[in-house]
């Protein structure tokens, strides 16, 4: 059984479709494949960056408790 040729949407060039290809299943191999900045997405924090971001999480979590929690008065 032949696999279903299918169109990239990126570069408009057909491709086989097989089990098991990774990425997305609208693209071909070429275009599928992650981008350098894609992975670097995720950055270093020093420990006032991740000091800062605990403090934002903290207050985050704390209007969430008191929106969720208040009493109607």
């Amino acid at each position: 059984m032949p696999f279903p040729i299918k169109v990239c949407v990126v570069c408009s060039e057909e491709f086989e479709l097989k089990p098991d290809k990774p990425g997305f299943a609208n693209r071909c191999p070429e275009c599928s494949v992650p981008e350098e900045s894609d992975q670097s997405g995720q950055q270093r924090m020093d420990a006032i960056g991740r000091k800062n971001q605990s403090e934002v999480n903290e207050a985050r979590r704390r209007a969430m408790r008191d929106l969720l929690y208040r009493k109607d008065s």
